[in-house]
This record gives C-alpha cells, sequence and structure tokens, in this order.
C-alpha cells in the first residue's frame, strides 16, 4: 500500500531524463532512466534508484510517432496497462488515455493550458526564464470515463529542479493505481520534450 502524497523529481542536469518517485516516508517507489538516441521507446522502471530490480517495462507500439500507444509490462512480459496521447487534440491541452486491453479506464487531462503557453512564451527571454519554472506550475487531472476524478498530479515551485506530486482523490484497486502511475510518468516524460 503506497503512502500518498507521492513526489517526483526529476534530474534536470542528467544528460539522460531520470525520474525518482518517493513515497510520503520517503521510501523509493519507482525510479526510471532514460535511454538516449532510442527510436523506438523502451524504458525501465526500477523498484530502486541502482537499477537492480526491474518493476515494469514501458514500450511504445512505433517509431517516434506523435501518437504512439505507449505499453506497460511486468518482468514477465504481462500487459498491465497501456497509455496514449489523444491525437491533435493534446497540442492546445494535454490529454491522454489509459487503457486496460482496448477499453479506455481513465484520462489524464491538463487543468489550465494557459500555464503551459505562459511558461514557453516567458522561458525564452533571458533572465525572466529562470523564475518561469517557479511560477508557472501546471496541474494534471486523472478521472474514470465517468468524470470521477481519482487522483491529480502538480508540479511544485522550485527553481532549479523539477518536483511534482501525486495526490490520490478517490479510491483504487492495485491495477488501476499502477496503470495511472505509470501512465503519469510517461505523459511527464513526453511532456517535458514539449516544453
Amino acid at each position: 500500500m503506497l503512502q500518498y502524497p507521492l513526489t517526483l523529481t526529476f534530474k534536470l542536469w542528467a544528460l539522460a531524463p531520470q525520474i525518482l518517485v518517493t513515497d510520503a516516508s520517503g521510501n523509493v517507489v519507482f525510479y526510471i532512466r532514460q535511454k538516449l538516441f532510442k527510436l523506438k521507446e523502451a524504458i525501465g522502471v526500477f523498484a530502486d534508484s541502482e537499477q537492480t530490480q526491474l518493476r515494469y517495462e514501458i514500450k511504445a507500439d512505433r517509431i517516434l510517432d506523435f501518437s504512439a500507444r505507449y505499453a506497460f509490462s511486468d518482468p514477465y512480459q504481462r500487459e498491465v496497462g497501456a497509455v496514449k496521447r489523444r491525437g491533435w487534440r493534446s497540442i492546445w491541452r494535454a490529454r491522454y488515455e489509459i487503457f486496460w486491453g482496448d477499453v479506455v479506464s481513465f484520462t489524464i487531462s491538463e487543468k489550465n493550458p494557459w500555464v503551459k503557453v505562459m511558461d514557453s512564451l516567458l522561458a525564452e527571454i533571458p533572465v525572466l526564464g529562470i523564475f518561469t519554472s517557479y511560477v508557472f506550475n501546471p496541474i494534471y487531472l486523472v478521472s474514470r470515463p465517468d468524470s470521477n476524478l481519482v487522483m491529480r498530479l502538480e508540479k511544485q515551485p522550485a527553481f532549479f529542479s523539477r518536483i511534482f506530486t501525486i495526490k490520490k482523490t478517490d479510491r483504487l484497486d492495485d491495477k488501476e493505481e499502477t496503470q495511472i502511475l505509470l501512465s503519469l510518468l510517461m505523459m511527464i516524460l513526453l511532456e517535458r520534450r514539449r516544453g
């Protein structure tokens, strides 16, 4: 049973994107180190920062595509879900669908797209760009198909790092929780590329 809120910390100065996820007690939940120069995404999700215990794998279904579907599997190659960006609808406001098989079980949507727009514009201005990561902090909401909110991810104000918190707002079983957490991790990696 995970103790919320979870904290996601991005290592900004690392060459390859790295995310450390810890629970409210400071225990490591997941560690991701994305490999560079891969045409088709294949990301290992580990239980420790030493990368000795593989928990899940995230694999894209196609090479460098805007609407690729990212499938999650355990170390025995059993599918545990998937996530996919909602195509061109995600240009303005980030929207993702979380799948169990071919059925959409949850959606992720950006609460306020203007935050991303302002962050992108002001980040290009010398000196002022340093302060954008402290002022503009996106929020992403995870909902069931009936619009019932189950989780939220919020970027925290920080000057020299990217820190996010995940808060659970409704009951979830272990399978659902895993699907959502892996989807949020993949979404953060994808959104980071967009700015």
